[in-house]
């Protein structure tokens, strides 16, 4: 029998991933079953059971890959841009939504929190990288208000629908110039 390749199985793990993305932004972490991944995927139980022992596996599975972009610096336009993808990614992907189920989820699941923790930290730990000199004593705090604001967005859009970025950049801009 042939062997498989190790490019075929990570296709097939992304395309669980993939649609289980959808389904949990669209329905749900509790409405969302292992037999709807199967439906979702295309694949078999088998198939699904092979990558992942557990709903819970594909949720921290869906959680590992979701690291956000971030500006490539702290101005004004760059935070504007910024802002503009996580709406963008809102609307044609319900990002917004994943994330605020996977905020909710993490909250009582702790292989899920410890994930979501690690995020955090990394984004944190980027933008204050990206503090201009004159505010360094101040960069975790920066960081911290930065990421609270940028997470808060990201949920109101999931629960308000398209929101304009316009007031979360100036909120940011106060927060990174004091």
């Amino acid at each position: 029998m042939p062997k498989v390749s190790q490019a075929h199985l990570d296709a097939r793990r992304q395309q669980i991933v993939d649609a289980a993305r959808a389904r949990f932004a669209s329905h749900g972490f509790a409405r969302t079953s292992m037999a709807d991944i199967v439906t979702e995927s295309g694949l078999s139980n088998g198939a699904i059971y092979r990558y992942f022992k557990s709903k819970d596996e594909i949720v921290v599975a869906v959680c590992e890959e979701g690291t956000e972009a971030l500006p490539e610096a702290l101005t004004a336009e760059a935070v504007a841009g910024f802002l503009a993808f996580v709406r963008a990614r809102a609307r044609e992907s319900d990002h917004g939504r994943l994330v605020a189920q996977i905020y909710a989820e993490a909250a009582v699941s702790p292989p899920l929190a410890a994930v979501v923790q690690r995020q955090l930290a990394a984004m944190r730990d980027a933008v204050a990288g990206l503090v201009p000199e004159s505010r360094r004593p101040q960069a975790a705090q920066i960081a911290e208000g930065f990421v609270a604001l940028c997470m808060s967005y990201s949920q109101q859009l999931a629960i308000r629908g398209d929101l304009d970025p316009a007031p979360f950049t100036a909120a940011l801009m106060s927060v990174i110039d004091g």
